[in-house]
């Protein structure tokens, strides 16, 4: 399992000789891969008001990956039925196109090259400067990310809502109960009985009224054809039964019937014809739905995720000002590596860095901490923050 850490060690004599040493070490136990990750010059401020700023951006932080999250698993969901699309859609700034192997399903491959093109835009990161003016004070930029993530989170949940409920009418309309569904896969032209006299109904009961009805459908009305009922069709739900009788008596059959708990359904090719046509337009509706919800699944998907590692890079630098003081002089490092290597990457960063802080010690996590919580929960000599590629894990 891959995973970025976002460092950051500043530029005195020391701590530039131990960063050469911990590419040399890199470099020769692959514990990890490192790629400078650049960050402009920003506005400080008043150094007070960075403590402010600090707090606001963990908070940020924590909304944006949410509204990540909740992006890519809605994204999952809308193309449940076609995932074969899956694989071109939500790469970040990225080509959307890519080879499938036959050897693996579409999902995973989708997954798989979804967090190559996020390790490629973690490691060869620029600073947006049109979408986030380098000139602006950190509190602008930061509610600029804000407003950005909260509109982008409304939006996902309005678009959702929509979607599934004209997702839920056509399935409603497929899948639904005897008494909704289209019959026309049951129903045969010589199942009924149509004349100038006489009409054709379908009734439906469960199974426990079969032989009730079997009883008691002559009676319903005088007018009803004898031994004219047969199942036509059965399901766990109940079954279907045809029963011909004088159109004169059609109200007043439905009416007993209906008092005896069962449920009557008028029926004619011309009206499941309509209803047909009605499926078809709906159908198409549901397709235009999907194309416009999954093209905006994908832009804001890529939206969000910039506007996280932006917001990654303000809080390397505020914690850069705050640990490091000014004048501003820090490097930032994008370290890559695997939750098996960690533990003995996380002892090699606390020796070579140990003194940027003598009295800083790791705390001891439990066994069921995530590789996720690393940075987050744990206070090092040197800055860390994890970028959590995990969070597009479907369990």
């Amino acid at each position: 399992m891959t995973d970025l850490w976002l460092v950051s060690f500043p530029l005195d004599k020391t701590s530039l000789t131990s960063v050469e040493k911990l590419k040399r070490t890199l470099a020769k136990t692959n514990l990890a891969s490192s790629f400078n990750f650049s960050i402009p010059d920003l506005k400080v401020g008043i150094l007070d008001s960075l403590f402010s700023v600090s707090d606001d951006l963990s908070k940020l932080d924590t909304l944006t990956e949410s509204v990540i999250k909740k992006t890519h698993q809605c994204m999952r969901e809308v193309m449940e039925h076609s995932a074969d699309k899956v694989q071109e859609n939500a790469l970040a700034n990225g080509d959307h196109g890519m080879s499938q192997s036959a050897a693996v399903s579409p999902l995973k491959s989708y997954l798989q090259s979804l967090r190559v093109d996020l390790m490629s835009y973690m490691t060869k990161f620029q600073w947006d400067k049109a979408k986030y003016p380098t000139a602006l004070p950190l509190p602008s930029l930061a509610d600029i990310i804000n407003k950005e993530v909260s509109q982008m989170e409304a939006e996902l949940k309005s678009r959702a809502a929509a979607y599934n409920s004209v997702k839920r009418s056509l399935e409603h309309r497929l899948d639904g109960t005897l008494q909704t569904r289209s019959l026309n896969d049951i129903v045969r032209r010589e199942d009924l009985v149509v004349s100038e006299y006489l009409t054709t109904l379908l009734v439906l009961m469960s199974r426990g009224r079969y032989l009730q009805w079997e009883r008691t459908y002559e009676s319903l009305s005088e007018f009803v054809v004898p031994r004219s009922s047969r199942k036509l069709y059965e399901d766990g739900e109940g079954g279907v039964f045809s029963v011909t009788l004088f159109k004169r008596a059609v109200c007043e059959f439905k009416a007993k019937a209906e008092q005896s708990k069962f449920t009557v359904r008028e029926y004619s090719f011309d009206l499941e014809a309509k209803k047909q046509q009605e499926m078809k337009q709906h159908n198409v509706h549901k397709k235009e739905q999907y194309g416009i919800f999954v093209r905006w699944l994908k832009v804001n998907f890529s939206g969000a995720f910039v506007a996280w590692i932006h917001l990654k890079a303000l809080r390397v630098f505020v914690e850069s000002v705050l640990r490091y003081g000014i004048p501003v002089s820090y490097q930032a490092l994008v370290l890559r590596t695997d939750k098996k290597r960690s533990k003995k990457l996380k002892e090699e960063l606390a020796s070579l860095f140990i003194h940027l802080d003598p009295t800083a010690t790791t705390c001891k996590t439990h066994a069921s901490c995530d590789v996720s919580e690393l940075c987050q929960h744990e206070y090092f000599s040197y800055i860390c923050y994890h970028i959590n590629t995990n969070l597009l894990e479907i369990s």
